[in-house]
């Protein structure tokens, strides 16, 4: 008999249920998954099958590509850090990542922008899209759109069930929202004891989505910094809070550590991440609390190596900066010797 999952199932169609009292069932459900682990699978979201089947066949189709028509569109060609990006090339925590990747934002024009315009207003420009899979765009621009739509309704119960009209955070996701795709393929590990797919990080936009296949290797650290298996549950996406929502709150909710393990030789996973980010010129306030829910809150976490920004568009270019060191140099070279002169 399989084994229930060890994250939290949360049904968001309850979320317009007419029954009042089963609505406050669900914030309290909802409230509970996002208080005590910060990750939780959704079901109930309405995004079609024949949709989530078709993004996860186009994933493995761009990777089956020659390696020649992948770096068509690899990200060294984008000052937006768009593209594809072959394996061993991104890190966190100054680790590798073993995984290769096409990084996919709204489709926006360059600004043209003037040295005083702030540096992360250069993060909006367009996409690389593959010649050798034309209807790649397609495919991922529709899943995405339904990824915002699912994302934004979750929000929209956490705002509820913290306590706040559910339309609070809306005002920083209108059509300058900087939301995120990866297309993601983690190879079978290069050896036995080298299992490190992506190395432990938090996310630093609202919220996260993720899509993955049936292999699994997504693992959440426990508060007493135990690994639980984050498995594959059909129809669902694993949800997770974001180092934004972390501030806003004062610790209420936490940005939960995570990692991703190498699949064993042989096997092959694909996974797509949505990331919830606003608009680039956010800066995130606290939430006023009922006093229940502020007396639990934790207070930001205080880490020297990560530090968390209120200044939504700033913490965006640190992570890009950090993680794709080659596209920085390329691209943004002048924005790290500013930084590094300070």
């Amino acid at each position: 008999m399989a084994q229930p999952p060890a994250l939290p199932v949360i049904d968001i169609s309850r979320f317009r249920a007419p029954d009042a009292a089963d609505r406050d069932a669900f914030l309290a459900e909802l409230r509970s998954a996002a208080h005590e682990v910060g990750f939780f699978y959704v079901t109930g979201h309405g995004v079609p099958a024949p949709l989530r089947d078709e993004v996860l066949s186009a994933a493995r189709a761009f990777f089956a590509l020659p390696v020649e028509r992948r770096l068509e569109i690899e990200n060294l060609n984008s000052p937006q850090f768009r593209g594809y990006t072959r394996t061993g090339t991104e890190y966190t925590a100054g680790s590798a990542y073993w995984r290769e990747q096409i990084d996919i934002g709204p489709e926006r024009e360059a600004l043209a922008l003037g040295p005083d315009d702030p540096d992360y207003l250069r993060l909006i420009g367009p996409n690389q899209w593959p010649s050798a899979l034309p209807e790649l765009r397609d495919i991922v621009l529709r899943w995405q759109a339904e990824a915002l739509r699912v994302s934004r309704e979750v929000l929209r119960a956490l705002a509820a069930a913290l306590g706040q009209d559910e339309g609070y955070f809306d005002q920083w996701f209108d059509d300058e929202a900087a939301v995120h795709v990866k297309i993601v393929h983690y190879p079978p590990r290069a050896a036995e004891d080298a299992d490190q797919g992506v190395g432990a990080h938090k996310d630093y936009g609202y919220l996260a989505l993720l899509q993955q296949d049936e292999v699994g290797g997504l693992q959440v650290q426990r508060e007493d910094g135990e690994w639980i298996d984050a498995v594959p549950v059909p129809d669902a996406f694993v949800f997770n809070i974001g180092e934004m929502l972390e501030i806003a709150t004062q610790g209420y909710l936490k940005a939960t550590q995570h990692r991703v393990v190498s699949p064993q030789a042989g096997v092959h996973r694909y996974s797509i991440p949505f990331f919830l980010g606003p608009r680039l010129d956010a800066v995130v306030k606290p939430l006023n609390l009922p006093a229940e829910l502020a007396a639990l809150s934790r207070g930001v976490t205080d880490d020297p190596d990560n530090p968390l920004l209120a200044a939504f568009g700033e913490n965006a270019v640190v992570g890009w900066l950090r993680s794709h060191p080659r596209v920085a140099e390329r691209w943004w070279s002048d924005v790290l010797e500013k930084r590094e002169s300070r």
